[in-house]
């Protein structure tokens, strides 16, 4: 029995002395800790992203994912990153989309408040002209946004005198839209049928300054 009792504090003892060298070489962990990351990129893995290097620099892929670095459109979104660092042709692309939405449902349901904070003033006069024009004949339109079936930027352009840049874009919507007049008759439309809508529309702001808003300033179908 004496035997046994010393073979299990020496097989204890062994065991700490393993446990206390492992906490040496390990650490300890209390929690969450982020896995580390290495420090730099070799230059065979930045050579396998497949951006080519130009002029001492990587193509920006926050342009090339939207048109092409080369074109007029691309050296024009350069300009604009170079005043404004910030500036990301991604972020202002998902804006525009969500713009989009609210500026057609707004026009459809006559929310002029809404269209002067969007719509540049030459834009927003005859857009409000028409709404007027809606509410003397008492028609009123009831619609429903039923998505974005297609959205490309086709044209950017900036001006380095104004640092003001222009970015159009290519929509295709869908909705649902009729027109009524004043006794509740539906007059054009069916509440049943999607039809496509087809715009150009161009936002325009100056780039480095403090109002962050983009506006409609153009519009094409």
């Amino acid at each position: 029995m004496g035997s046994q009792l010393i073979q299990i504090l020496v097989l204890a003892g062994v065991a700490l002395f393993l446990v206390l060298r492992l906490r040496d070489v390990l650490g300890t962990r209390d929690g969450f800790e982020p896995t580390t990351q290495p420090k730099s990129v070799s230059t065979e893995s930045k050579d396998k992203r497949g951006f080519e290097v130009i002029d001492g620099g990587g193509t920006d892929p926050d342009i090339a994912d939207h048109v092409d670095p080369e074109s007029d459109a691309g050296k024009a979104f350069a300009a604009m990153k170079r005043v404004e660092p910030d500036f990301s042709v991604s972020e202002f692309a998902h804006g525009a989309r969500q713009a989009y939405e609210i500026i057609l449902m707004a026009y459809e349901n006559g929310e002029l408040d809404t269209l002067e904070q969007f719509l540049a003033p030459e834009v927003y006069e005859p857009f409000s002209a028409a709404v007027f024009e809606r509410a003397d004949k008492q028609l009123t339109v009831e619609a429903n946004f039923v998505g974005i079936r297609e959205m490309k930027i086709i044209d950017a352009a900036f001006d380095n005198e104004t640092r003001e840049g222009d970015i159009t874009i290519r929509y295709v919507g869908e909705l649902t839209s009729v027109v009524k007049n004043a006794e509740g008759e539906v007059v054009e439309g069916d509440k049943n049928e999607i039809k496509k809508q087809k715009d150009e529309w161009t936002f325009s702001r100056v780039m480095g300054s403090d109002d962050p808003n983009w506006r409609l300033v153009a519009t094409g179908g």
